[in-house]
């Protein structure tokens, strides 16, 4: 039995005629017309020149058609590999000669540089996608009287998808993620998050990104599901339209401007069944803000681009704030000391190493940097400090790169950062380590304050002398009016580390 992606996902489609994606503008597309229309972009894929195994990489503003082109592309057996839309010509540069796609679908405005860059590759076909959906696939498309397409009989272990990695560190590098791995972690939260044909989600993520296009887009193909599809995230358009939805995926940042918003209530939340975050720590102070205005408690994840979805707080039973609950279904998880691998206790803070049948099947044309990452019995070493409690639940202390050593000791960020939040006056904080002459690094915090509110760093300095020990109080505190953010909202510590990195030098 075909093991396609889209052959698993539409076992679970519903009636013909169900609603699937309500587009922004008005108009729906339905289960039949994901069906058919999917299967017209896979023939013109297969026309230009596209074979099982190639990479298609896609680089374009949200709609519903670029769902359609990933649908084609996974049916046709080829790779997809979606790109941020933020990325500059640079950058492509770097992607399109690593992952060497033989089609690359762009927006129309950037079609004359992208067009260059895919001349200097060798890149067979250059194809266009416009934020309306418009541009010459489409046009290909709508040309297509076949309806039907015989999905390829890829196995599980085949690659359904490369996704590059943020790059903080060095270059990015392209996790690839299977068939299996993607329908299995979508088949897990389905049930874990009990979605069902009822449900309607607001769709407001990018979909260049695993939040977006294979949590919240997969999930609802595998319940048969609903969704309103929007091109980025307004508060007010959330709240107009909440109450024809059940359930909202978002990341931090949705959040909290949702409490930001007058009209956010029990009433205004009274039909919403489930409010996910991921992709970046959600602040405590924000999950106990939502769930006294709202009656909802927020339900935090753990996933990664290598890994999909790994944790999740309960649907039934206690959601913790400052924790992303339990290991989901068939997915084990560990936690050793960093240097040698060896397995640690309860409570105890180490190296997250994670097994299951979601972990990627390793990084695209880098057999060394695969083989360094995955230990000898299959565990994938994540690069995320953690600690696992009493009660089972996970707790993510930061990157391992984030850890300082100051002074010979080792100094976990977010214990810093949660100390400084709960501060009056204080939304958030980044605690970095930054060069210094005789500590080796030095504990710099960063803290962005309410607007209007009056703190220094001599009173920061003051509430924590008798909260934390001397080594892992900061030696300089700054202040911003905002924390510099990647396109899901993580807080990019890099960028500060490198703002504040010559603070000690003479």
């Amino acid at each position: 039995m075909s093991q396609n992606l889209f052959t698993s996902l539409s076992r679970h489609f519903p009636a013909l005629a169900k609603t699937c994606i309500e587009r922004p503008g008005g108009g729906r597309l339905t289960y039949g017309d994901l069906i058919a229309e999917s299967a017209q972009l896979a023939h013109v894929l297969r026309h230009k020149g596209v074979q099982p195994g190639d990479r298609v990489a896609v680089q374009v503003e949200k709609s519903v058609e670029a769902i359609l082109l990933y649908l084609a592309t996974i049916r046709l057996g080829a790779i997809f590999l979606p790109l941020n839309t933020a990325y500059t010509a640079a950058e492509l540069d770097y992607f399109i000669g690593d992952a060497e796609p033989v089609m690359v679908v762009c927006d129309p405005r950037r079609a004359g540089e992208i067009g260059a860059l895919t001349a200097k590759h060798g890149t067979k076909q250059l194809e266009t996608m416009a934020a309306d959906g418009s541009g010459s696939l489409t046009t290909s498309m709508r040309q297509v009287t076949a309806k039907e397409f015989i999905d390829a009989a890829n196995g599980p272990d085949d690659i359904a998808a490369i996704l590059y990695t943020s790059g903080t560190t060095g270059r990015s590098k392209g996790a690839m993620l299977s068939h299996d791995n993607l329908f299995s972690n979508a088949a897990t939260l389905k049930d874990y998050w009990r979605f069902s044909g009822d449900d309607v989600l607001l769709h407001a993520l990018p979909i260049f990104h695993t939040h977006g296009l294979f949590v919240a887009t997969n999930v609802i193909l595998a319940a048969g599901a609903s969704m309103i599809f929007l091109p980025r995230f307004d508060a007010d358009e959330i709240m107009r339209l909440m109450p024809r939805a059940t359930t909202l995926m978002g990341v931090p940042t949705f959040y909290v401007r949702l409490l930001q918003h007058p009209g956010l209530n029990r009433q205004a939340t009274r039909h919403m069944r489930l409010f996910i975050s991921g992709s970046a720590p959600l602040l405590s102070e924000t999950h106990h803000q939502f769930q006294a205005r709202t009656g909802h408690a927020i339900l935090e994840r753990y996933g990664m681009t290598e890994t999909n979805m790994n944790t999740s707080n309960p649907y039934d039973g206690e959601r913790i704030a400052g924790t992303v609950g339990f290991p989901l279904p068939g997915i084990e998880i560990r936690v050793t000391e960093p240097e040698t691998g060896r397995l640690i206790g309860r409570d105890e803070i180490g190296m997250l190493e994670i097994k299951g049948p979601n972990v990627f099947k390793g990084y695209w044309r880098n057999p060394e940097k695969t083989k360094a990452e995955f230990r000898a019995d299959g565990f994938f070493i994540t690069g995320d400090l953690g600690k696992i409690d009493a009660r089972g639940y996970v707790h993510i202390i930061g990157r391992g790169k984030d850890l300082i050593i100051s002074g010979g000791y080792n100094v976990y960020p977010k214990e810093v950062e949660t100390e400084i939040d709960l501060l009056p006056g204080v939304v958030e904080s980044a605690v970095i380590g930054v060069p210094h002459a005789d500590f080796g690094e030095a504990v710099v915090a960063v803290v962005v304050l309410e607007k209007g509110a009056q703190m220094s760093a001599a009173t920061v300095s003051s509430a924590l002398a008798t909260r934390l020990a001397k080594y892992k109080q900061p030696k300089h505190i700054a202040f911003l009016e905002d924390l510099p953010r990647n396109t899901m909202g993580k807080v990019q510590k890099n960028i500060l580390r490198d703002s504040y990195k010559d603070l000690f030098r003479n």
